[in-house]
């Protein structure tokens, strides 16, 4: 499968006062076209911050090392008016916090009109149908009376399909969608990301989708990348990562699932927690302060990336040891 995008050895720092914290360290990874990569992690392993430097929206105080290869250009060597014509056109991305992000003293249909404004689309009419097409398409029931409105009017299901709709509307080639379901009900759920399926296969567009959600990630993506303290720790098919994980993270994170098989018992837990940016990332593997079995070997070097299968590897000097 052809690579959309190809990130590598990005490194990406924060400057915190006289220090400068390293938050995600030397990944590299590939979106194919038209495939749904997940990215999982607990909070602070790097995700968000790895689509932001991908979408060209990490802010002051950020650096990103690296590349990221799309269609031929650097995307971290763009100027912000080379990115500008991009963004939102090629590359858009759908935010968590629907409420923060759009802006509440403007009307729906208008925000959602303005990216095809912004890059050259003049005629008033046929922006109007696009933005009516596309809002019946995401299962709004009165679009006409929906473009007027305002989003402190609408509820955070509908404010997160009119994300998805203002994210979409030019028709973007790879869709960055963090945590697009958080905070919204089951049934809600479940029509994002039929929607999210939906554009897939109608525009062939290619999506990163993070999320803390599992379950949904199993079923959901083609391809999963664990992440922990901006480190890569497994990365393969999702049915190989879920059925046979590697790594002792990725099993520490699945085993947290919960299961019908068993109900009524204690959740499993990873003791500890994601050290902080101040903390430092430890040496070696990352995840060895927390991981029972680590041993001398794993406070070394960052271990090299081990072949699991052809479609699936991990970075744990464990595995092979006892696995077949």
């Amino acid at each position: 499968m052809k690579a959309l995008v190809q990130v590598k050895n990005l490194s990406i720092s924060i400057q915190k006062h006289t220090r400068l914290l390293s938050a995600v360290e030397d990944i590299s990874f590939d979106v194919h076209e038209g495939e749904i990569l997940g990215l999982v992690g607990e909070s602070g392993s790097g995700k968000s911050l790895t689509a932001l430097s991908i979408a060209g929206l990490l802010g002051d105080g950020k650096k990103a090392d690296g590349s990221i290869m799309y269609c031929g250009k650097n995307l971290l060597e763009l100027t912000e008016p080379e990115f500008q014509r991009i963004r939102g056109k090629e590359i858009s991305m759908i935010f968590q916090e629907p409420f923060s992000s759009l802006n509440p003293l403007v009307k729906v249909g208008a925000q959602i009109a303005e990216t095809l404004e912004i890059h050259g689309e003049k005629d008033k009419a046929l922006i109007k149908g696009r933005v009516m097409s596309l809002m019946e398409n995401l299962g709004f029931a009165e679009p006409e009376k929906l473009i007027h409105a305002y989003p402190g009017q609408l509820s955070g299901g509908m404010c997160q399909r009119v994300m998805i709709a203002l994210a979409v509307i030019c028709r973007p080639r790879l869709l960055i969608a963090d945590e697009p379901t958080t905070a919204v009900d089951f049934t809600t759920q479940a029509r994002i990301l039929d929607i999210l399926k939906e554009i897939r296969r109608e525009m062939g567009t290619s999506i990163v989708f993070i999320s803390h959600d599992l379950s949904l990630v199993k079923n959901f993506c083609d391809r999963t990348l664990v992440m922990y303290a901006g480190r890569i720790l497994e990365e393969g098919c999702t049915g190989d990562v879920f059925s046979r994980p590697a790594h002792e993270y990725t099993r520490g994170l699945l085993s947290s699932i919960p299961a019908k098989a068993a109900r009524g018992r204690p959740l499993a837990a990873i003791p500890g927690k994601v050290p902080s940016l101040e903390e430092g990332r430890p040496g070696g593997c990352p995840f060895h302060p927390r991981c029972e079995k680590a041993g001398p070997d794993c406070r070394g070097e960052f271990p090299a990336a081990r072949a699991v299968s052809a479609a699936h590897k991990t970075r744990c000097v464990k595995w092979g040891a006892n696995d077949t």
